[in-house]
């Protein structure tokens, strides 16, 4: 199980949009975000908002098998909530159906698991 921590900019006067999203995914498109997320192999993911003196940042953390092909299939995912999630992205973030199809955008060097 892979685990990786990003972070994606918020774009200026984006911040409303943001809370909207995470709203809409936790709320009316909850069924479909989960269904997204488990066509890309993600079994955890969370989001939280991070104000800097730099402007506003989302932190995402993710597990799963393979983060590399999760980006990947949701670049190019023909699904309703997948083509909508990523103009969304787009809007808010400024990320590109391109950068997911890159490398992730970060690379952990330290990885703690307590054991169970």
């Amino acid at each position: 199980m892979e685990s990786l921590t990003w972070f994606a900019p918020i774009l200026p006067g984006k911040l409303e949009a943001f809370k909207r999203l995470a709203a809409e995914t936790q709320g009316p498109r909850r069924d479909q975000y989960q269904q997204s997320r488990q066509r890309m192999g993600i079994s955890r993911e969370v989001v939280s908002h991070m104000a800097t003196p730099q402007g506003d940042f989302a932190c995402i953390f993710q597990e799963g098998n393979d983060i590399g092909k999760a980006f990947s299939i949701v670049a190019n995912s023909e699904d309703p909530f997948d083509e909508w999630l990523r103009e969304k992205l787009a809007e808010i973030h400024g990320i590109t159906p391109e950068m997911l199809q890159a490398p992730p955008p970060a690379t952990v060097h330290v990885n703690y698991r307590a054991d169970a």
